[in-house]
């Protein structure tokens, strides 16, 4: 970790080691596939052993109530960002179709000086590979909300309706 100056504006540099990334992605049961971008790495994550969808729901639907209530992270379904987090997180498709064991998992390596996480905890390399482990570790066991009606789908809870299907119902409540 280092810090840079960008014009007026300080950065904090993460330089996360793939070694590490790939034995944190691995202890929490999946496999890596990492690639590392201008400001980013991307994790490719896909379940060591399949055993259903990751726990990424619709934290809109009250049939995910139950869900909802245990989780540890939420999903801005717009952008992907992993609220409070330097993490963004997008679905995986397999053609056509929805991979529901695999997630992208990009990290932020600048951000800036200021940033904090929930609990006004600051940022290091440490931190986000707690981070990572947590966040995987959450779509095998308690889940992963996602908030929001566009941009990503849920991999697992009571599907989520289409806008028409939306329509219908509430066209047909009117009547």
């Amino acid at each position: 970790m280092r810090y840079v100056q960008a014009g007026e504006q300080q950065l904090v540099v993460l330089e996360p080691e793939h070694d590490t990334l790939r034995q944190l992605v691995q202890q929490a049961g999946f496999t890596a596939k990492i690639t590392k971008e201008a400001r980013r790495v991307t994790i490719e994550a896909s379940a060591l052993e399949p055993s259903g969808p990751l726990l990424l729901f619709d934290a809109g639907d009250p049939a995910n109530l139950g869900w909802f209530s245990r989780c540890q992270f939420y999903v801005d379904s717009v952008s992907g960002v992993v609220l409070q987090t330097p993490l963004v997180i997008s679905n995986c498709h397999s053609g056509r179709d929805l991979d529901r064991e695999r997630l992208r998992i990009s990290m932020a390596t600048e951000v800036p000086a200021g940033f904090r996480l929930a609990g006004r905890k600051s940022l290091s390399e440490q931190v986000v590979y707690a981070l990572l482990y947590n966040l995987l570790t959450a779509l095998r066991e308690t889940g992963v909300a996602l908030c929001g009606n566009t941009g990503l789908q849920p991999l697992a809870g009571a599907a989520r309706r289409t806008r028409a299907a939306k329509v219908r119902v509430t066209k047909a409540t009117k009547r």
